[in-house]
C-alpha cells in the first residue's frame, strides 16, 4: 500500500493493481473506491497515515460496480458506520452482490490479452451486497472539498461516475472511463464501446491540471490538453 498526494488534500491509495482515493474537508474524509475484497484494512490504514481516522469518514463514494472497486464496501461501511454514494444503476446492481455486467474488451490486442490473462487467473469476484444510501446525479456538486462535481461517465459500466474538483487547477478523478497502465488509453473493458468513446470526448472538455484513474498512475500536468489531443474535445 502506498499513499501519494495529488494535491493538499486529494491522495491517491495504491493497492496494487487498483487505485482508491481519499478526499479531506476540514476534518471529514471521503473514501472514493474500495479496492478488492479484503482491502478494507490497506484503506483505512492510509487514512490515519493521512490524519484521519475511521469515525471521520462522511461517504464512501464508489465510482462503479466492478468489485476491484467495489469489493470491500460492505467491509467498510461496518468499520466506518459511513453512508455508500453511487449512481443508481449501478447501485441497484451492488445491493445484490452483483459486480460484473456482460462486457466486451476494448480494441486492441493488448487489451484483449489483458482482459483474458487476468480473468483466467482470478475469475468472477463475489462482493458481499451492500446498501447504497445516496443515488448520485449527473451534474450535482457534492458538498465537499470545494465542490466536487459528479460527472455520469458510462460505456466501460452503465452507471460509472466520474468526479471533478475543480479547485487547485482541477483534479479529474477519471475512475475506469479511461486507464493508465500502459500509457493513456482506453479501460481494458466496454459495457457499451461508443458511450465509453463518448464519455472520453466530454471529460476532453472539461478543465483540469491532473487526471488520476482507477489504473495506473496520474496524469500531472496539462491532463485535460492530453484528454483533447488523444479524444478530441473543444
Amino acid at each position: 500500500m502506498n499513499l501519494e498526494t495529488i494535491h493538499p488534500g486529494v491522495y491517491r491509495v495504491d493497492l496494487g493493481m487498483v487505485n482508491a482515493y481519499l478526499l479531506e474537508d476540514q476534518g471529514r474524509w471521503l473514501i472514493v473506491d474500495t479496492g478488492t475484497p479484503g482491502s478494507e484494512g490497506a484503506l483505512l490504514s492510509a487514512l490515519r497515515e493521512a490524519g484521519g481516522n475511521p469515525g471521520d469518514v462522511a461517504a464512501i463514494l464508489v465510482t462503479h460496480l466492478h468489485a476491484d472497486h467495489s469489493g470491500s464496501l460492505a467491509a467498510l461501511k461496518e468499520l466506518t458506520g459511513a453512508p455508500a454514494w453511487m449512481h443508481p444503476v449501478d447501485a441497484d446492481a451492488v445491493r445484490q452482490g452483483v459486480s460484473m455486467r456482460s462486457a466486451q474488451p476494448a480494441p486492441g490486442v493488448l487489451n484483449w490479452l489483458l482482459v483474458k490473462v487476468v480473468m483466467a487467473a482470478r475469475g468472477p469476484m463475489d462482493i458481499a451486497p451492500a446498501e447504497v444510501e445516496r443515488e448520485l446525479v449527473h451534474g450535482e456538486v457534492l458538498d465537499f472539498a470545494g465542490g466536487v462535481r459528479v460527472i455520469h461517465a458510462p460505456g466501460h459500466a452503465a452507471g460509472q461516475v466520474c468526479l471533478w474538483v475543480e479547485r487547485d487547477g482541477g483534479v479529474l478523478l477519471a475512475a475506469d472511463a479511461a486507464s493508465r497502465m500502459m500509457g493513456l488509453g482506453y479501460p481494458p473493458i466496454f459495457e457499451d464501446q461508443e458511450e465509453g468513446l463518448q464519455t472520453l470526448r466530454r471529460l476532453a472538455n472539461l478543465t483540469f491540471q491532473t487526471a488520476c484513474f482507477g489504473h495506473g498512475n496520474p496524469l500531472r500536468e496539462s491532463a485535460a490538453e492530453v484528454f483533447q489531443q488523444k479524444w478530441g474535445g473543444r
